[in-house]
């Protein structure tokens, strides 16, 4: 049986490299204006390198802030290294892309929300590959929520 054409994954993909631009230019400009992101990622996830206090405080995931103070900002093909502050207490971790569950800028209302990427049956539903990323915009704080956009009025 022929494979489909993998959607979800590759918008995936993309998410990821459009966040990895963003860290790139911050890690080389800094924040411009008032843009701040907050982040969301799965602890769980064994690429992940965090001490081990805030595995044990965080479980299942935790979200960071980037905005006023952080430090070494390294970004690769395959995730970040940043160092945040908690408590007055400088904290190195390394954030695989692959770990993302959200990505939000409040400044702007931009919001990415990540899908577990799964291995697919062949058998399974189209449905369920396009469920692999949502994008959505953000409201208030670091919690996005999903809008539909008809694109009808740019049609000819």
């Amino acid at each position: 049986m022929a494979r489909g054409i993998d959607y979800g994954g590759m918008m995936h993909r993309a998410m990821q490299g459009l966040i990895a631009d963003v860290l790139r230019d911050v890690a080389s400009e800094g924040l411009p204006g008032e843009h701040h992101f907050f982040i969301t990622f799965d602890t769980r996830d064994e690429k992940v390198e965090i001490a081990d206090w805030l595995r044990e405080r965080y479980p299942e995931e935790m979200t960071i802030v980037i905005q006023h103070w952080f430090d070494s900002l390294e970004i690769n093909d395959e995730g970040f290294y940043i160092t945040l502050n908690f408590g007055n207490s400088p904290e190195p971790l390394y954030i695989p892309f692959d770990s993302l569950r959200t990505f939000v800028d409040p400044s702007v209302e931009f919001g990415l929300r990540f899908e577990a990427q799964t291995d697919d049956d062949e058998d399974e539903d189209e449905d369920e590959e396009a469920d692999d990323l949502d994008m959505t915009e953000a409201e208030e704080g670091p919690r996005p929520s999903g809008e539909v956009v008809s694109l009808d009025k740019w049609r000819k």
